[in-house]
């Protein structure tokens, strides 16, 4: 098991007001699943995302990301976690206007120091994997809405991540792009990457295999689509995943 909740809860204070974000929310995701988690405004899918990306921490309950628990570790470690472990892709592309593609995509290499030629070389790696190998010296006023969000795909994947998480990655996109791009992020899935989606567009969570709808803070259905035969339909093996400790897949303690 690569995610694993057990009891999880996120509670905030508004004045003398207790706000439930999330409650009790238990939730197992696989290795190679490909998951679109939905809901209404206020049904705690955001809260649960950034949770499950160690952009903040729960309440109560547990978050264990393959095998550890993650109310464990410090600042630094989650920091490592997000930078080594997890890739964000988020619905307004977070792009530095200034930057062009190649550069946008090296930023996690630049904050772990990595030498300027490795940063390169993965940086334009990662884009010719997007389809943008055309695009490197480009800035993002020169790109569509479409190719600024495969940069963002392409530097979420650069360190090649356990999980891809992606928050509304076509919110700002038209029919026909957004297909596109759901067409390269199933892609991703079938070489092995793991994938949560978290949307509002009933047609995006239909090429997910697995639909969880949360409703209230708590999960309301979890649904296996049933074409979805297997996550990795054609024998390709799921994603081999480092512990969150560093160590190799094989030492990690299982969920």
């Amino acid at each position: 098991m690569i995610i694993r909740t057990q009891n999880l809860t996120k509670t905030y204070r508004v004045g003398v007001e207790r706000i439930h974000a999330l409650r009790d929310v238990d939730l197992d995701i696989e290795p190679n699943d490909f998951v679109a988690i939905m809901g209404s405004s206020g049904s705690g899918k955001s809260t649960l995302m950034n949770i499950l990306g160690c952009l903040d921490q729960p309440t109560s309950g547990k978050y264990i990301l393959n095998g550890r628990d993650t109310s464990g570790l410090n600042a630094r470690e989650l920091a490592h976690v997000r930078n080594e472990q997890i890739g964000f892709v988020f619905q307004s592309f977070e792009l530095l206007p200034r930057m062009s593609a190649q550069k946008n995509v090296e930023l996690p290499l630049i904050y772990a120091k990595t030498s300027w030629l490795t940063r390169r070389r993965k940086a334009r790696k990662a884009l010719e994997r997007v389809g943008l190998k055309a695009r490197v010296t480009h800035h993002p006023n020169q790109l569509s809405g479409g190719e600024k969000q495969r940069v963002a795909i392409a530097r979420a994947i650069l360190n090649d991540p356990a999980i891809l998480l992606a928050d509304e990655p076509t919110g700002n996109l038209d029919s026909a792009t957004t297909k596109e791009l759901m067409g390269l992020i199933k892609e991703l899935h079938a070489e092995g990457q793991t994938i949560i989606v978290v949307t509002h567009e009933a047609d995006v969570a239909a090429m997910c295999h697995r639909t969880i709808v949360l409703k209230d803070g708590q999960i309301d259905s979890d649904v296996r689509h049933a074409d979805a035969v297997s996550s990795n339909g054609q024998g390709i093996s799921p994603k081999q995943v480092g512990s969150v400790s560093g160590s190799k897949a094989e030492d990690a303690s299982p969920c």
